[in-house]
């Protein structure tokens, strides 16, 4: 059927009349249309057009906020980040999720406490507010002047284990750099002198009196990977937030430390200042370092 259709269409525009001796071949054109299978000359020039909805990319897939904002887009379609709704927040699953403000109050979970931060932009409330430390508020024991002492020592062990476990698991997870890793591995390689562990005061003491070099490059380090937002040289509230928080409910030193820390009391933490915290030797303070 469908050879006999196409035969027709080819022929199209023409009327087909069988010659006989008693009458002429007589060739009548037919009005176009008048055959079923006739075509008008012209028809398949053109190619149909298909109308494609295209959909428009989000502006804001690409687009950072800062924690406690969200993006929209203008009346431009142009992407600007606004602050969040609290309410939108997903609920928490359970008390660790809680976080402490400084205003000493708990916040459902961190995205509730930026969500309200971001309202208070602009006001004095807002500006002093910041995220205190990991979990519901609750009583912090002051902090004795012996302990507080004591704090660098523990923190600057801390700081090593944390390193040579970052090696030990660095085969293809890329948790250190190249030039990260050849500086610890000298430290990992002398690491059985002193397993990790609940080591007395006097032995963490004696320990950075015998190998003070190896606890240089761990001090610089986590200056490093705090220094983010901006990279500056300089720790402010929100950058030291990554590591006080989680401390806090441990040690009730940690905001002393910090408060400490900051000698010129500008609100900000300078590798100097850093490093003299930890007990390092001005001359051993080297930006390159900080990697």
């Amino acid at each position: 059927m469908r050879v006999w259709i196409f035969f027709l269409v080819c022929l199209a525009g023409k009327t087909l009349a069988y010659p006989t001796e008693e009458a002429p071949v007589i060739e009548e054109e037919l009005e176009v249309g008048a055959n079923p299978v006739q075509v008008e000359t012209g028809e398949f020039d053109e190619a149909i057009e298909v109308e494609e909805e295209v959909i428009a990319e989000n502006p804001c897939l690409n687009h950072h906020c800062k924690k406690g904002k969200v993006c929209e887009v203008d009346d431009s379609n142009q992407p600007m980040c606004v602050c969040q709704d609290p309410l939108t927040c997903p609920a928490p699953v359970g008390d660790f999720e809680h976080v402490c403000g400084t205003d000493n109050k708990t916040y459902e979970s961190s995205c509730h406490f930026f969500a309200t931060k971001c309202s208070l932009e602009g006001t004095k409330k807002g500006h002093k507010l910041h995220m205190d430390y990991i979990g519901p508020c609750k009583y912090i024991e002051p902090c004795l002047e012996n302990e507080l002492n004591e704090f660098p020592l523990r923190m600057r062990d801390w700081l090593k284990n944390v390193l040579v476990t970052l090696y030990e698991r660095d085969e293809d997870n890329n948790l250190l750099t190249e030039k990260q890793k050849l500086r610890v591995k000298k430290i990992y390689e002398s690491e059985k002198r002193l397993q990790a562990g609940d080591h007395s005061l006097d032995l963490l003491a004696l320990d950075f009196e015998k190998n003070y070099n190896m606890y240089i490059f761990p001090v610089h380090w986590q200056f490093g990977q705090l220094d983010q937002h901006p990279i500056d040289g300089f720790l402010s509230h929100s950058e030291l937030a990554p590591l006080r928080a989680p401390l806090i409910p441990m040690e009730h030193c940690t905001t002393s430390f910090f408060e400490q820390c900051d000698a010129d009391q500008d609100k900000y933490i300078a590798l100097e200042e850093w490093a003299n915290c930890f007990g390092l030797k001005e001359q051993d303070v080297d930006k390159d370092l900080v990697i």
